[in-house]
């Protein structure tokens, strides 16, 4: 890909909307009403490739188009290899459906006991909220439910989900997602928030968010003080590229994480977008930057019309390799497959074991040396200080 970043510099400002007054720009009710959601948009502001023409066509069948404002400015309307305008423009590719993939190809359906619950790990569980989102990733894990394109019908039964939870104290940690939890008001986020902590079992309670990438604007002082109330609240966000890091979301980490707002990310490895190690080193420094540690690096699930983001998992290893020991490690990602079916997450990790035996283990570091750990327990050759003559200086 031939990156370079400047570490220097953030993206901001409104660019193709400078005419727009702050105080709208800076309102995420404002930026939801004025998303690109057609074809027509799209064209008053770039010229498409027959391709992406194509893709545009078919994602009313799908997973709908939407881009807000401010996230629509990252892309780059003259390179139809622009890493932002991959992720969130339709492609034909979309179309096509190869060997393996499935609509719901991590099993979710099968794991559901109720209607937006997801129990697929024995403590734990995956509540989805809502079927929206501030924009759609054309990779998306969840295309078959989200945005409706596809009339999977989903209505989340909210009562029924706590209900749930309620009569099962395995549960000691409920991640919500959807769609995006952060696209529901304040008033319903906050009754989800505190009918969560009413139950005595439930510990943990996670986000997992991408509209502090796609909307920042949404992480108003309201929210965070919803934050603050009923925290520590854990959130995962989802940044691909270096290009998502602006200012405007480094602000909103920043405030987050002045709520008490644990930030982690996850990213998804897309072919064109970021299957490069400077590409990847850049994202995970900026994400440092913002406060927010780099957690996972995602295999891309086997969704439907995803075979043109598909990146081998040998370059997925080599890259993670690139990162372990040539930066902090904070820095370097778990890098995993959620496993088709239903089998969870699987670390997928460099292999620096050479061999393991009664005497000792064989390992390389990040540079390809050899060295050697002893594990046979044996006595010493020098025979133990009697304590009370150290005590007594004799």
């Amino acid at each position: 890909m031939g990156f370079t970043e400047d570490r220097s510099t953030w993206f901001e400002g409104q660019g193709l909307w400078q005419h727009v007054p702050a105080e709208q720009w800076q309102d995420w009710t404002w930026q939801l009403k004025n998303r690109i959601t057609s074809l027509e948009d799209l064209e008053r502001f770039m010229t498409l490739t027959p391709e992406e023409r194509r893709g545009v066509a078919f994602a009313g069948k799908k997973l709908s188009l939407a881009i807000t404002p401010y996230f629509f400015n990252l892309i780059d309307r003259t390179d139809p290899n622009c890493p932002i305008r991959k992720q969130l423009i339709p492609r034909e590719g979309e179309m096509l459906v190869s060997p393996g993939e499935q609509l719901d190809s991590l099993g979710e359906d099968e794991h559901s006991p109720v209607p937006g619950i997801v129990h697929r790990y024995p403590d734990r569980v995956l509540f989805l909220v809502t079927d929206r989102c501030a924009a759609y990733c054309r990779y998306c894990t969840r295309s078959r439910l989200v945005s409706n394109a596809q009339d999977y019908n989903f209505h989340p039964e909210y009562e029924q989900g706590l209900r749930y939870i309620e009569a099962h104290p395995e549960v000691r940690d409920v991640l919500l997602s959807g769609g995006d939890p952060l696209l529901l008001s304040d008033r319903k986020l906050e009754h989800l928030l505190a009918r969560l902590r009413e139950i005595p079992h439930v510990e943990f309670i996670r986000i997992g968010s991408r509209i502090p990438v796609f909307l920042p604007q949404r992480i108003t002082p309201k929210l965070c003080e919803i934050f603050k109330r009923y925290g520590p609240i854990w959130m995962s966000i989802h940044v691909n590229h270096p290009k998502e890091a602006t200012a405007e979301l480094r602000d909103a980490c920043e405030r987050l994480s002045f709520a008490g707002v644990p930030l982690g990310n996850q990213s998804v490895l897309l072919s064109g977008v970021n299957d490069d190690a400077e590409v990847m080193k850049a994202l995970v420094h900026r994400l440092l930057r913002m406060r927010v540690r780099p957690y996972y690096i995602y295999q891309m699930d086997l969704i439907t019309g995803g075979a043109h983001f598909k990146v081998d998992v040998r370059k997925g290893i080599e890259i993670v390799r690139s990162l372990r020991g040539h930066t902090t490690g904070y820095a370097v990602p778990q890098y995993v497959i959620d496993a088709p079916g239903g089998g969870g997450k699987v670390p997928i990790n460099p292999d620096y074991i050479e061999k393991i035996t009664d005497d000792e283990i064989v390992f390389r570091n990040y540079e390809g040396n050899v060295h050697r750990y002893p594990l046979r327990v044996e006595a010493g050759k020098v025979p133990a200080l009697d304590p009370m003559s150290v005590i007594d200086g004799s």
